[in-house]
């Protein structure tokens, strides 16, 4: 699969190899046609989405119909410009009842990683992109969450553009394996592949294609702020206190266990240094490397610190 050069950085380039044989009747069919690929193309959540099964035509159908749909609820919740959305209702309204278990998980990984990058993952950007505040100390912690209400002060607003794919991403993984597909490749706008190796082209939008990853079980998401820029030629991707700040990197990938971590994380450390990353990445066990291309065009990269 190939695909322009557009905000998220990665192109998948090879097929599935080897993997473990589900325990359900779909074993049987897998053994007699293992590497029969289907694929489905369209778009998620403002992104070009593909998933790729490896299997029996037939049963890959019927699951790709069920990841499609999974789809559409992602897209019901999560869709930052349809006003009929989940979170455009609460960005309208400044309050959302009754949010669903889905919202809910998504907001404790925001949760997560806000602490983990202390602030640099921060929704409520999204008040800058609408300039309806400029306020810079505004921030998630002032978004207040139950069970039954999640409800913004005036002003505030949010976009989860930097999480929302990875964490459809990981649902749609994970239904795929549940109707017995142990090989599937997904890309919403992040990477998720098991049953592999999977080989993933890592791209930069000046410096063009940089190197090559390579996952089994796991994920990858990169992000590229130079990539879409906001009025004025500031990079789409803002530092939540100091929007004025230019982004330290032109690209930045994450490898994790999940698609969710690895998008939220690439977003934030566009605007950490190096020594910023080793702590926070300490904080998010999961994490297996992160490849960063600076200004030049040079890429390199850094693993997590060893605990314990």
């Amino acid at each position: 699969m190939t695909e322009p050069l557009s905000r998220r950085r990665f192109i998948a380039i090879t097929a599935a190899a080897a993997g473990a044989a589900p325990t359900t009747a779909l074993a049987d069919a897998l053994r007699r046609r293992p590497g029969e690929a289907t694929r489905w193309r369209g778009e998620a959540l403002g992104a070009e989405a593909e998933i790729t099964l490896i299997g029996p035509r037939d049963e890959a159908e019927a699951a790709l119909a069920a990841a499609r749909a999974e789809i559409d609820r992602m897209m019901a919740e999560f869709n930052l410009y349809d006003p009929a959305s989940s979170l455009g209702q609460l960005n309208d309204t400044t309050r959302l009842d009754a949010p669903s278990p889905v919202f809910h998980a998504l907001c404790d990984a925001v949760d997560q990683l806000h602490a983990a990058t202390d602030g640099l993952f921060d929704p409520t950007v999204q008040r800058l992109w609408n300039r309806a505040d400029d306020q810079t100390d505004a921030g998630w912690t002032e978004v207040a969450r139950t069970d039954d209400l999640i409800e913004l002060r005036p002003g505030l607003a949010l976009t989860f553009n930097g999480i929302a794919q990875g964490f459809a991403t990981d649902r749609v993984s994970a239904l795929l394996a549940a109707h017995g597909f142990p090989k599937s490749l997904v890309n919403i706008g992040e990477i998720r592949g098991t049953g592999g190796p999977w080989t993933i082209g890592l791209a930069d939008p000046k410096a063009g294609m940089v190197g090559t990853r390579t996952i089994t079980d796991g994920a990858v998401a990169t992000s590229s702020p130079g990539a879409m820029t906001m009025a004025g030629g500031i990079a789409h991707i803002v530092h939540p206190r100091e929007p004025e700040r230019a982004p330290l990197w032109s690209t930045v990938s994450v490898e994790a266990d999940s698609a969710t971590l690895a998008d939220g994380l690439s977003t934030a450390l566009c605007h950490a240094n190096r020594g910023q990353m080793f702590p926070i990445l300490a904080e998010v066990p999961g994490v297996h490397r992160v490849s960063l291309v600076d200004a030049k065009g040079d890429l390199m990269t850094l693993r997590p610190p060893k605990i314990g």
